[in-house]
């Protein structure tokens, strides 16, 4: 007997798609625009979104991808896709050492996790949350808070946030969280790339992140690690905090915006 194999829905792309406000039939009609504008045509459709976010399809053909970086303004690897990577191959180098060819031909899949289909967390955390973390700016010498209207949608025991468009403190500097929720613990990655005319020039950071899960399942609070300019491994706090359940888009236009001061 043949067991199926269950898809892992790709929930960094709907989150995305979310946050920009667009329904799948606008990501597919903005997608066919940006491929006439790149003039690269394609025929980008609701069912290829369709396709993209169920997981069914895990990687788009390059004209696709292309259009998808242009129309969400992330790159790929931000987008929730498994991108083929090169097999490296080592090889003698004539000098009793060995190298590596980077570029040698065939690729594999980097397959994501699956995924169990049942959720351990006892509520579900989708909603608009405020996001607000921590750091210390050796250049500076002061410490400095970040603060970030997020959608985040939850699928099993996966939670994954995406900020809203114009919706920092850090102008042009998109967010995204990646995790995982076992009880009252929420483990993952997180990710931000800089604005390009800001502070750290378009520099992109990344780390990890463990968050408590307050038994009110609104607020989520603990610490990030990464990695500073310095090459050394940096740490602060992380509060996320529950705004609103709703994730329609007369909601997602309201929180389209800079926190404000009181952090709402």
């Amino acid at each position: 007997m043949t067991e199926s194999v269950q898809q892992a829905p790709n929930d960094v792309l709907r989150a995305v798609r979310i946050g920009l406000r667009m329904s799948q039939d606008d990501l597919a009609k903005a997608l066919r625009q940006a491929g006439d504008e790149l003039r690269e045509p394609n025929d980008a459709s609701k069912r290829l979104v369709q396709r993209w976010e169920s997981g069914v399809s895990r990687a788009p053909r390059p004209v696709y991808a292309r259009a998808l970086e242009k129309v969400t303004g992330r790159p790929l690897e931000s987008l929730g896709f498994a991108l083929p990577v090169p097999k490296a191959r080592v090889h003698g180098d004539g000098s009793g050492g060995h190298g590596m060819d980077a570029g040698a031909p065939g690729v594999a899949g980097a397959e994501r996790d699956s995924w169990p289909a049942t959720r351990t967390a006892e509520e579900n955390h989708s909603g608009i949350w405020l996001s607000r973390y921590e750091f210390f700016s050796s250049s500076r010498e002061q410490s400095f808070t970040a603060a970030h209207h997020v959608v985040l949608l939850q699928h099993g025991n996966r939670l994954t946030a995406q900020s809203l468009s114009g919706a920092s403190t850090n102008p042009d500097s998109p967010l995204s969280l990646d995790l995982t929720v076992d009880r009252n613990v929420a483990t993952g990655t997180w990710t931000e790339q800089t604005a390009p005319d800001g502070y750290y020039q378009g520099a992109r950071y990344h780390g990890a992140i463990q968050l408590l899960v307050e038994p009110t399942g609104r607020r989520m609070a603990g610490k990030w690690v990464g990695f500073g300019k310095d090459f050394d491994v940096n740490t602060g706090p992380w509060e996320l905090r529950l705004l609103d359940t709703s994730t329609a888009k007369a909601t997602l236009e309201r929180y389209s915006r800079v926190p404000d001061q009181q952090g709402r």
